[in-house]
C-alpha cells in the first residue's frame, strides 16, 4: 500500500479536535510509509493533513479543479499537484493514485467523494479499503443511517462491511492494510469508465 487518500473539509469545524486528528493522520501515513493524496487545498482539514504529512517529510500529492485553484486555495508547497478541469475528473484522478481511501470530517464535497468510492466498491469497480476516521463521533449518526438502510434491504451486508471505522488512525491504518474482500468483485472496470 503505497498512498492513502483522504477526503476531509476545506474548513475546520467547530472542534480543535478536527485538526488535531487530520495533523495525527498526516504523522501516521507517514510513519507506516505511505504518502497522502488529496484535494489539493491549503485550507481546513485539507490544509492541515498535507503539512503535517509535509512537516513529517512525507509525499504529498494534490488534484484539484482550476475553478477551486483559488476558492480551496491551492496548496503551492506539495510534492506534486496535479489541475484537471472538473469534479468528476478529480475524483476519477485520485481514485487511480490510491490504494486505499479515509474520510474524515467535512462536508457535502466530502460525503460526495465518500459514497462516490463507496459506490464503486459496491459495483465491484474497485477492490480497494475504505476507511472512516470517525473522529469524536463525528459519523456515528451515518454509520446508524446505513445501518438503517441495511435494514430495509437497499444495500447488502456486505455492502455495510466495506465501511472500515475506528476513531484511531494508527488502527485504521493498520485495519486497511489487512482488508480483504470476502466476495469477489463484479466486474473490473477501468476508472476513467466509471
Amino acid at each position: 500500500m503505497k498512498n492513502i487518500c483522504v477526503f476531509c473539509g476545506s474548513s475546520l469545524g467547530t472542534n480543535a479536535i478536527y485538526t488535531e486528528a487530520a495533523k495525527q493522520l498526516g504523522k501516521t501515513i507517514v510513519s507506516h510509509g505511505m504518502g497522502l493524496v488529496y484535494g489539493g487545498g491549503s485550507i481546513g482539514l485539507m490544509g492541515g493533513i498535507a503539512d503535517a504529512v509535509l512537516k513529517e517529510k512525507g509525499e504529498v500529492i494534490g488534484v484539484i479543479p482550476h475553478a477551486l485553484s483559488s476558492k480551496e486555495f491551492a496548496h503551492p508547497g506539495l510534492t506534486e499537484l496535479r489541475m484537471v478541469s472538473s469534479m468528476h475528473e478529480r475524483k476519477a484522478m485520485m481514485a487511480e493514485l490510491s490504494d486505499a481511501f479515509i474520510a474524515m470530517p467535512g462536508g457535502f464535497g466530502t460525503f460526495d467523494e465518500f459514497f462516490e468510492i463507496l459506490t464503486w466498491a459496491q459495483l465491484g469497480l474497485h477492490s480497494k479499503p475504505i476507511g472512516l476516521l470517525n473522529v469524536e463521533g463525528y459519523f456515528d449518526l451515518l454509520l446508524k443511517f446505513i445501518n438503517h438502510v441495511l435494514k430495509e434491504r437497499f444495500i447488502k451486508a456486505h455492502d455495510y462491511n466495506l465501511i472500515i471505522t475506528s476513531n484511531d488512525p494508527d488502527k485504521l491504518l493498520y485495519a486497511l492494510k489487512e482488508y480483504k474482500l470476502t466476495e469477489k468483485p463484479l466486474s473490473v472496470i477501468n476508472w476513467k469508465e466509471a
